[in-house]
C-alpha cells in the first residue's frame, strides 16, 4: 500500500518525507518526455546517479545545470581540458572523473547521432514502440531493476558511443521519462499517467 501524505493522496513510498522528492514524484517522475535535449539531460543526470541516491542528484540538479551549460550537447562537446578540470573542482556537482568524462563524451555521441540524421527522442522511444508501457505493480518489490527493453536500449546506446548507460541506469531513466509507468497502482499518479 502506498503511504498517504499530509495532503491525503496515496503515493509511491520512495519519496518518503523528502519534500523535494515528493514534488519530483508528483510533477516529473513518469511524465512522458520526448524532446531530444531534455532526454539527453535526463540521461546524463541518471548516469551521475549511478551508485548514489536520486535525492543527492535532485539536490544538486541546479548546480549541474549551471556547470554543464544546461546540458546543451553542442556546448558540452566542445569542453576543453581546462573546462573538465573546472568541473572536477566544482563542489556543487558529483566530482567523479569517469562520470564527468562520460557526460562530455555522451554529448559528442549525441551530436554524431544528430549528424547522421537520427533524432535522439525517437531513437530512444523506439524501444517501447513510441508508447509508454503501463505497468500494474502492487508493491515496489515487483518493479524490476532492468528489462529486455532497457537492455536493448543500453546496448544500442553503447554501440553509438554512450557511456554510463548500463541496463539498470537505462531502466531508471525509462521510468523517469515516462517510457514506463512504474507508479504503484495504489499511487494517485498511476491513474493520472495512464492517459
Amino acid at each position: 500500500m502506498s503511504p498517504v501524505d499530509a495532503d491525503g493522496r496515496p503515493r509511491c513510498a520512495w519519496p518518503s518525507d523528502n519534500l523535494a522528492m515528493i514534488a519530483y514524484h508528483d510533477t516529473e517522475w513518469g511524465v512522458p518526455l520526448r524532446g531530444d535535449k531534455a532526454l539527453f539531460a535526463k540521461l546524463i543526470l541518471d548516469g551521475f546517479q549511478a551508485g548514489l541516491s536520486w535525492a543527492i542528484i535532485l539536490r544538486k540538479r541546479d548546480a549541474f545545470l549551471r556547470a554543464f551549460d544546461g546540458f546543451d550537447p553542442d556546448k558540452m562537446a566542445r569542453y576543453t581540458a581546462a573546462r573538465r578540470k573546472k568541473l572536477l573542482a566544482d563542489p556543487g556537482i558529483v566530482r567523479n572523473r569517469q562520470k564527468v568524462d562520460s557526460a562530455i563524451g555522451n554529448a559528442r555521441a549525441f551530436l554524431e547521432l544528430r549528424e547522421a540524421g537520427v533524432r535522439f527522442g525517437p531513437f530512444l522511444w523506439q524501444f517501447v514502440d513510441g508508447v509508454p508501457q503501463q505497468n500494474k505493480w502492487k508493491t515496489s518489490r515487483q518493479i524490476p531493476a532492468k528489462t529486455k527493453q532497457s537492455e536493448a536500449m543500453s546496448k544500442a546506446l553503447v554501440g553509438k558511443g554512450f557511456r554510463f548507460v548500463g541496463p539498470t541506469i537505462v531502466y531508471a531513466f525509462m521510468q523517469a521519462v515516462g517510457m514506463v509507468n512504474d507508479h504503484l497502482v495504489t499511487c494517485y499518479r498511476h491513474r493520472e499517467l495512464q492517459g
